[in-house]
């Protein structure tokens, strides 16, 4: 074998890539190619630095470039054939490098497409095909088959497969010339709304959660989280909820977030006495709505602030209620079953102190304040983040233990860029979907569709959304989900009575939920892969831990939670929508100060209905009901504690 051979063989090691959405296979890279997207990464992040804040350049070309950018890196780390990655390496550089010249040729060229009013000529063409057909195999790579057989469908139907349908669904079609243009040169393809979204907000909050990362924020919140709910019953099983909370938005992906913490609490829940699949459940639950968290949410908020021109702001200010109830939920099946197991608290003496742990890590709180208060000074986003990064820079100097030197500020700088290749990558490629159903006006027949399915009944046709979201989240990665719901489902939501927020924020949540729902759930089987437990059974419980994920976003569209009326009205909502959640745990696992019979769990189901039913006169009820339960099982428990063993 010769040395250059042997070289590109150093190259071929792959590896299960969990950073972001969609879990995929990446080369392990090493050698020179290492270097390359160590430099391109770096490369990449400062250009979009550079871009979106004194740079100036066109929108579709910026929007070029971030597509050469996101597959150049794309094509040199995931591998046309993971098990023959050694024999592809040279063909997957002339990929990368076509793959930026494609990306040039628009740069270079557009001007002159103007001068000709808008004729393309066939380099244009060509290059046009180039970059499609390069867009659906790197989106292959990424995320499996699903997304560009999807769009290869939709092309179809432009093209020509929707002269073969009848009644409301059929279209004339358009010349492949024309698709090619509304792809490549046209603000509603390939680099238009979506792909302004990627590199301008999402990539710049990947790269900021990069920076965190990187000056030791991760460390920092699992001791944080050790410090505050160890003591507690059941402490490492909260500890995974809290640290979840934390991390989640950081990680970008609820896989990620999974993996990266379940790691650790995981083997912490299994050692005081939990369940494998429990604790891997737990841990999968929490993550999952670590998407859901503010003030860093996942890249779909990014898109539901564009598409509804809803401040990011005031998403970030609606979602904080909604996504502490979330975690509350999780908790409540968390603190009954560590009860019902009867577990103590963990030792005070191998718990770190919260004083140390904030002495520790104290300056990590200054780079979100930063991007906090930048947002409430009403600064766009991407000026936000980057005021961000910059702060966790200098707040990491302000610690010995923290300082982010030249070679530190380069490697956050390459992380961010390599993280964001994959989110990117599906962002680009659903511009390709957005571009065909606005070209055909899908998005009215689909909203159409919906409308005649679930009558007048807005209950039914979220009902259809739920059931769509989790057959498309089976192959889709969460933000491909959001969109392809958002832009055919939304409209039809509004039309039955939903606020354009309420519609949006509803399909964001039920899109996170195919993480946690068998058949295909991510999140919880990574979980499983790290507590040795069953897969399947593992789904089944987090599906169960995650009742939250699909009872809070009902509120949204019935209710005022999402601030849609009076403070006090959200604030009874928040309340007895809590103690609702209370009860559902209760009845899920038997069990609230004592053992539960039927008849009792049954009440307690009644009382959860009657605090989550958007009547106030039912909360005080409902409110009286669980009271009431829970005295009578309390006194139950006391007689049980006073009966001779």
């Amino acid at each position: 074998m010769t040395e250059q051979t042997k070289a590109a063989c150093d190259n071929a090691a792959v590896e299960t890539d969990i950073s972001s959405e969609a879990v995929s296979v990446r080369r392990i890279l090493s050698g020179s190619t290492e270097k390359v997207v160590f430099w391109a990464a770096v490369a990449c992040s400062l250009f979009h630095i550079w871009i979106n804040t004194v740079g100036v350049m066109p929108e579709i070309q910026r929007n070029a470039l971030h597509y050469g950018f996101m597959l150049f890196m794309g094509f040199l780390c995931y591998p046309m054939l993971p098990r023959k990655a050694c024999e592809t390496i040279k063909l997957d550089y002339a990929l990368a490098v076509l793959s930026f010249g494609v990306a040039l040729y628009l740069v270079f060229f557009e001007d002159a497409l103007h001068d000709r009013n808008e004729v393309p000529i066939l380099a244009d063409l060509i290059a046009a095909g180039l970059a499609v057909l390069l867009m659906l195999e790197i989106t292959r790579r990424t995320t499996g088959w699903l997304i560009p057989v999807l769009c290869a469908v939709f092309l179809s139907y432009g093209l020509f497969m929707g002269r073969l349908l009848p009644g409301m669904w059929h279209f004339p079609g358009v010349t492949v010339e024309r698709m090619l243009y509304r792809m490549y040169f046209a603000p509603d393809g390939l680099f238009g709304t979506i792909a302004t979204i990627s590199s301008t907000f999402v990539f710049l909050f990947v790269l900021f959660a990069a920076f965190l990362l990187k000056s030791g924020a991760g460390e920092f919140v699992i001791r944080l989280s050790s410090a505050l709910m160890g003591h507690c019953v059941g402490g490492p099983a909260k500890i995974a909820v809290f640290a979840s909370g934390l991390m989640g938005s950081v990680s970008g992906s609820a896989v990620a977030n999974t993996v990266g913490t379940g790691s650790i609490t995981i083997p912490m829940m299994k050692r005081i006495g939990f369940v494998p699949k429990f604790a891997a459940a737990v841990e999968a639950a929490a993550s999952t709505g670590g998407q859901l968290m503010p003030p860093i949410m996942g890249a779909g908020a990014f898109i539901m602030s564009q598409w509804t021109q809803i401040p990011y702001l005031h998403i970030v200010a609606v979602s904080f209620i909604p996504a502490i109830m979330y975690f509350v939920s999780v908790a409540f099946f968390v603190h009954l079953r560590a009860h019902k197991r009867g577990f103590k608290p963990t030792p005070a003496e191998d718990l770190p102190k919260v004083r140390e742990v904030l002495k520790e890590g104290w300056n990590f709180f200054l780079p979100v304040a930063v991007l906090i208060g930048l947002l409430m000074l009403n600064f766009t986003p991407t000026f936000a983040a980057c005021g961000g990064i910059g702060s966790i820079v200098v707040a990491s100097w302000l610690n010995p233990r923290t300082r982010m030197y030249p070679k530190d500020v380069l490697q956050a700088l390459a992380l961010g860029g390599m993280n964001m290749v994959t989110t990117g990558v599906i962002l680009l490629c659903s511009g390709i979907i957005i571009g065909v159903v606005l070209m055909v006006g899908m998005g009215i027949k689909f909203s159409m569709l919906i409308s005649a399915l679930s009558g007048a009944s807005l209950l039914l046709c979220i009902a259809l959304v739920a059931l769509a979201s989790l057959v498309l989240g089976m192959g889709l990665p969460v933000t491909a989900s959001y969109i392809v719901l958002a832009v055919l489902a939304a409209p039809a939501m509004t039309m039955l009575g939903a606020s354009l927020l309420a519609a949006h924020m509803l399909i964001f949540w039920y899109s996170q939920d195919a993480n946690v729902t068998p058949p295909v759930c991510l999140a919880a089987y990574s979980a499983a892969g790290i507590a040795g437990s069953g897969p399947l059974e593992t789904g089944m419980e987090s599906w169960k831990l995650a009742k939250g994920l699909y009872i809070i976003p009902l509120l949204f569209c019935y209710t005022p939670i999402l601030f849609e009326g009076a403070w006090w009205e959200v604030a009874e909502t928040a309340l007895t929508a809590t103690a609702g959640l209370y009860s559902f745990a209760v009845f899920f696992e038997g069990w609230c100060r004592s053992p539960l019979n039927w008849p009792l769990r049954l009440a307690f189901a009644a009382a959860a209905g009657l605090l989550l039913w958007p009547d106030m006169s039912l909360h005080a009820l409902g409110v009286g009901l669980l009271a009431g339960l829970y005295m009578a099982s309390r006194a139950m428990g006391k007689r049980m504690a006073m009966q001779p063993a």
